[in-house]
């Protein structure tokens, strides 16, 4: 390990140097021209804490600011942790004034609208060809606007659904074993029906208490993706109508609506539901397996989504790193950027916080993610093409915001049909007002 801590801080100093920062004859216009011009310090924003430890992620990084601010002399890093329920907030006013940091931290889908408004830029020139090249195919995936690469994950995440094994074997319910023997919604619908007979009065948590937000875009677009339907069409990314509220997405959305009306779906208003035996299945992401693990131990079982009959899909994705239109030298930001993503630095993630990781020379060696890990189903979604990414469009924030709200307005009992209509009328319009979102000249 100390022979391989050496090695990175040597790349380092090569990447400061002008060896792996980027290109050494970039392409007119690219930001980074493969060199640190003297002792730099950069500011990043991270949405939420950098001190508390409550903050996993936030603790981590952290810790691996301060490792690189100590492995050399030319860039500092100041960190400056953000309040995270006003971070769009905060962000978008910063655009407005011109108080952007270097380095900012941002929900993967927002990539894109952030790229359109010019907030970013282009990293093709700053990152080294060998970790672009290492980039996992979700990473690079959500990180690409028109073409070019705007951000990198510093994480890549997925989720899928914990349970109490022991619950599902006594209630003789079947536990899949992969993405291709997921459970069809009609038979976990079923399975649910015969855990309330069973005793649990509300046998899933759907995390409803993270309230209407990214979370129920993230958490259940997978539902209408796997039934065939999408959030927009995708082929020209100009319309929701005739996708959002097609048949099949009315169809997989009414049975979600059914375990409603059913009582299937614990409110978990104290955020408690899973890890005190309420209910015996969590539809969450890895971020929480550290906690469920301390108390549900070699009960805890992971299994994939439902199949709404197209296939298991579940979501991609999560925090990322971009270069901003204020960086006062990306190739200063670049250097951090680079060194984050050295496999050493990577593996971080996936053994700490439960988030997989950014590149995949390493995904096999976690104790979690690899092969015989607790969360090796993330693994496998995430390499057997079973995850999709969020649409790759400036009209994101309007789209996550149209159907997380009616999402819940259907789990509150509204017609899914003209729901979801309305939803996707409102993203047409916010497209035609935007005159398509067209790509922004250089």
């Amino acid at each position: 390990m100390r022979r391989l801590s050496r090695l990175c801080v040597v790349l380092t100093l090569l990447a400061i140097a002008g060896c792996s920062g980027g290109p050494s004859s970039p392409t007119t216009g690219s930001p980074c021209d493969g060199k640190v011009d003297g002792q730099v310090t950069i500011t990043a924003w991270y949405h939420g804490s950098t001190t508390s430890a409550a903050d996993v992620t936030g603790a981590e990084m952290a810790k691996q600011v301060d490792e690189f601010n100590k492995s050399q002399t030319s860039v500092t890093v100041n960190l400056v942790g953000q309040a995270e329920a006003d971070y769009g907030t905060t962000v978008k006013a910063a655009s407005a004034s011109g108080g952007l940091p270097d380095l900012l931290d941002f929900d993967g889908p927002n990539l894109y609208n952030y790229a359109w408004s010019k907030d970013l830029v282009p990293l093709d020139s700053c990152i080294n060809p060998q970790v672009r090249a290492d980039l996992t195919t979700p990473n690079v995936d959500q990180g690409t606007y028109a073409g070019k690469l705007y951000g990198v994950g510093y994480y890549e995440g997925s989720m899928g659904m914990f349970a109490r094994r022991s619950v599902l074997e006594k209630n003789g319910i079947r536990i899949p074993t992969g993405p291709k023997d997921a459970w069809t919604a009609d038979e976990f619908t079923a399975a649910l029906q015969k855990l309330q007979t069973a005793g649990f009065a509300h046998p899933l948590d759907l995390k409803m208490n993270y309230g209407i937000g990214e979370w129920y875009t993230f958490g259940f677009s997978p539902v209408i993706q796997s039934a065939g339907a999408d959030l927009i069409d995708r082929s020209t990314y100009q319309t929701a109508t005739g996708t959002l509220n097609s048949d099949a997405a009315v169809k997989a959305l009414t049975t979600v609506q059914s375990w409603f009306k059913a009582g299937y779906v614990d409110p978990n208003d104290d955020d408690a539901a899973f890890v005190t035996g309420r209910t015996p299945i969590s539809w969450v992401g890895p971020w929480v397996y550290l906690a469920y693990s301390k108390k549900v131990g070699d009960d805890l079982a992971l299994v994939p989504l439902p199949d709404f009959g197209h296939g298991m899909k579940t979501g991609n994705g999560g925090w990322m790193w971009g270069i901003t239109k204020e960086a006062k030298d990306p190739d200063a930001v670049a250097a951090y950027i680079n060194w984050m993503l050295s496999p050493e630095r990577a593996l971080q993630w996936p053994d700490s916080g439960g988030q997989g990781s950014p590149v995949k020379s390493v995904a096999g060696q976690s104790k979690l993610y690899g092969p015989g890990g607790a969360l090796n189903l993330i693994t496998q979604c995430l390499d057997g093409g079973y995850t999709v990414t969020r649409p790759q469009t400036p009209a994101y924030p309007t789209i996550t915001s149209q159907f997380a709200n009616a999402f819940k307005a259907i789990t509150d009992g509204a017609d899914v049909k003209q729901t979801l209509t309305s939803a996707a009328s409102a993203i047409d319009r916010d497209i035609e007002d935007n005159d398509g979102y067209p790509v922004p000249q250089s």
